[in-house]
């Protein structure tokens, strides 16, 4: 299902009062296209705890701009329903109680139209404050609101996904299946000259406070990969015995393997000597030269160890993609799922770095030198989760184009798989 495409964000300062309603509009109407192909039974399910009812995300994403915007700064301003207060909070502290989050599929009411309501109600007192003059706090929160939901629009397709995969009948959410038959492309290294570098975020446009504070950093040669690597490497990872050698696997990782019976990455399964894959569109077969998705990042070490190569740290991947055009296979495409290449790149240019999938770094996520979180509640944002995560660049099938860029730090735990999350591989020169 295409999804029309969402103008990029700019300084909140600088776009006219017109253009803030049209863009805050636009983002909140592609939300809602995102969950019309769901029934209100498939948005009220929670298939796992890391999951959440597509319901869920559609009253939360309602529940920031009226949380950090409209209670404190719309004269005025009277919630629709108080509950929903504690209810839809996510992990913010400061704002006080929340429900827990395995037991969000347990909230059978409100239902899908009551949320719907909810979402009119707040949509219609945000024009009436987005058509007044707004200060840089409030603005700079409007922005903050509206990449908020953007995030939320890719976990609405993350988390239907998994939901989907668990049912016998493998339901599709759309039925056009994007792949056409692509012929292989022939990897290549790409040599990167070591010395001090700058990365992190400067100049323009919104960031989140984690990709901040800039600053500089020493690196080694290196060589990293032109492309992601594919289903059909990871296939032959696996027919190496890869899921069986411990030698290949970090502690931790190995015991993921063992106590969870991995045996290949997420939704694969393998029938009459084939491989197959459920996706968005249903059950396909696996196609060995679209980008290897759905893998932790144990699994992406693992191969990388078996390959003789390894992981990118961050700042190597970002130093590599910062002068490419921000253009791949986004959510806007309709695809929803990894392609494979059709053009080969540039010489000495990465291939599918934006889009299609999110790829794993070695680095910790971690604060960057100076780092200081926003103050008051929204400083939880990001900062309370540098802890025990990794990093991941370059966004997936289902990001909004308009949300990703080169300084992007995504994270996730190291067992996490049911994000569209991939790999490419590095190599010290």
């Amino acid at each position: 299902m295409p999804v029309d495409p969402v103008p990029d964000s700019a300084t909140p300062r600088a776009e006219p009062r017109g253009e803030r309603s049209a863009r805050y509009l636009a983002i909140r109407r592609a939300t809602r296209a995102l969950a019309a192909p769901l029934s209100a039974e498939d948005c009220a399910i929670q298939s796992m705890p890391d999951a959440s009812p597509v319901k869920w995300h559609l009253a939360h994403a309602a529940w920031f701009f009226e949380t950090f915007l409209l209670e404190p700064h719309l004269r005025g301003y009277r919630p629709l329903e108080p509950a929903y207060r504690m209810l839809f909070n996510s992990y913010y502290n400061a704002v006080g109680e929340k429900h827990p989050r395995p037991e969000r599929g347990m909230l059978s009411r409100p239902g899908l139209g009551e949320i719907l309501v909810y979402r009119d109600h707040v949509d219609a007192a945000m024009l009436a404050m987005l058509d007044a003059e707004l200060s840089p706090e409030v603005a700079g929160l409007v922005e903050l609101g509206l990449q908020h939901e953007q995030q939320h629009q890719e976990l609405i397709l993350t988390d239907a996904k998994h939901l989907l995969s668990r049912n016998p009948l493998k339901p599709a959410y759309s039925k056009l299946w994007p792949l056409t038959p692509i012929r292989a492309r022939e990897p290549r290294w790409i040599e990167l000259a070591g010395g001090l570098h700058e990365i992190g975020h400067a100049g323009e446009g919104f960031c989140f406070d984690n990709e901040t504070p800039r600053h500089r950093v020493w690196l080694e040669p290196l060589r990293i990969a032109s492309h992601p690597v594919t289903n059909g490497d990871f296939a032959d990872f696996i027919e190496d015995g890869g899921y069986r050698r411990p030698e290949l696997w970090l502690a931790a990782g190995w015991e993921a393997v063992t106590t969870r019976a991995w045996q290949a990455p997420l939704y694969w399964e393998r029938r009459d000597g084939r491989w197959y894959v459920f996706t968005l569109h249903g059950e396909m077969p696996v196609d060995r030269n679209s980008p290897a998705c759905h893998v932790s990042f144990f699994e992406a070490d693992a191969f990388a160890r078996w390959a003789g190569a390894r992981l990118p740290g961050e700042a190597e991947w970002e130093l590599a993609a910062r002068e490419l055009p921000r253009a791949g296979n986004f959510v806007e495409s309709g695809a929803l799922h990894p392609l494979a290449l059709r053009e080969a790149p540039p010489e000495g240019a990465l291939a599918q770095a934006f889009g299609d999938v999110w790829e794993w770094t070695r680095s910790d996520y971690a604060p960057y030198p100076g780092f200081k979180p926003a103050a008051g509640a929204v400083g939880e944002y990001n900062g309370k989760f540098m802890s025990g995560q990794y990093v991941l660049r370059g966004g997936s099938c289902v990001t909004p184009s308009a949300h990703i860029r080169a300084t992007y730090r995504n994270f996730f735990p190291p067992e996490a798989r049911w994000q569209f999350s991939g790999l490419r591989l590095a190599r010290d020169a």
